[in-house]
């Protein structure tokens, strides 16, 4: 009977403390809950420190990933590693998720950058000479974007109606430059070495390229809707998701919009409605 007593008395202490700790545990997956990992590019980071901070105001605490090339932040997304992420354009996703298997989507517009061509060499497209090589990104998306630079620039001709021209659609190269497809994070470092070099907006804000320094620059057009970039998520269930959709919210704001024209320096343009 004593021993019965001593079991009771051993159970009724424990279970406050077990209570405790329960509820402990329970707080602490209720705040993990609102932290969310957010991949972005190295030259956004103080657009999204700014959303960063005021949202915190909200409780909801952002953590950023930083990444420097195109290849990886959708990996990340989809390993779980990232939340969101925040870098790429509607075509870029669509050949992503044909060639993965992904079923990433986006939840919100943030800006649309134009491409454009640099140089170290030449000032203007139309002082391209024979045989020169040019530079652009490798991705099916900004590989289409570069090469209708140039056809813009009238120093190539493309096949008419390809949504998303490569190499083989080109028609015309009187000057039979060799167009070297380059991962999008190598065409700025590789100015040194090629006649021109198309560069997207990020990559070339990344490695301190001034737009007045630019020799040819995409325009932007009614037609220019598939290149605007946006927060993606996982899954199309993520667009329910109220605190993604707080960062949403606050990404898509006047004072985003006034801190992106100091930050990109009129590189960019809001693309939210």
């Amino acid at each position: 009977m004593k021993l019965w007593k001593k079991i009771v008395a051993t159970v009724a202490v424990a279970l406050p403390v077990l209570a405790l700790a329960a509820c402990g545990n329970s707080s602490s997956s209720s705040s993990a809950d609102k932290t969310v990992k957010v991949g972005i590019m190295s030259n956004d980071v103080e657009i999204w420190s700014n959303i960063q901070k005021r949202l915190k105001k909200q409780g909801v605490n952002i953590k950023l990933v930083q990444f420097t090339d195109y290849n990886t932040p959708n990996k990340a997304l989809q390993d779980g590693d990232v939340d969101l992420n925040a870098f790429q354009n509607y075509t870029f996703l669509d050949d992503w998720n044909k060639k993965h298997g992904t079923k990433i989507v986006s939840i919100g517009d943030t800006y649309l950058g134009p491409i454009r061509a640099y140089s170290t060499k030449i000032k203007s497209l139309n002082d391209l000479k024979k045989g020169d090589t040019v530079s652009v990104p490798n991705d099916a998306s900004n590989e289409g974007r570069a090469l209708n630079l140039l056809a813009q620039e009238k120093v190539i001709k493309l096949k008419a109606g390809v949504k998303s021209p490569s190499t083989a659609d080109i028609t015309e190269n009187k000057l039979d430059l060799q167009i070297k497809p380059l991962d999008s994070a190598q065409t700025a470092r590789s100015m040194n070495d090629v006649a021109a070099a198309v560069v997207n907006n990020d990559i070339a804000a990344a490695a301190k390229l001034k737009i007045k320094d630019s020799i040819a620059v995409e325009k932007i057009t009614d037609k220019s809707s598939p290149y605007i970039n946006f927060i993606s998520a996982k899954s199309a269930k993520d667009k329910k998701n109220k605190t993604y959709q707080k960062i949403v919210k606050a990404y898509q704001t006047k004072e985003t919009a006034k801190l992106m024209k100091k930050v990109y320096k009129g590189t960019t343009v809001p693309a939210w409605k």
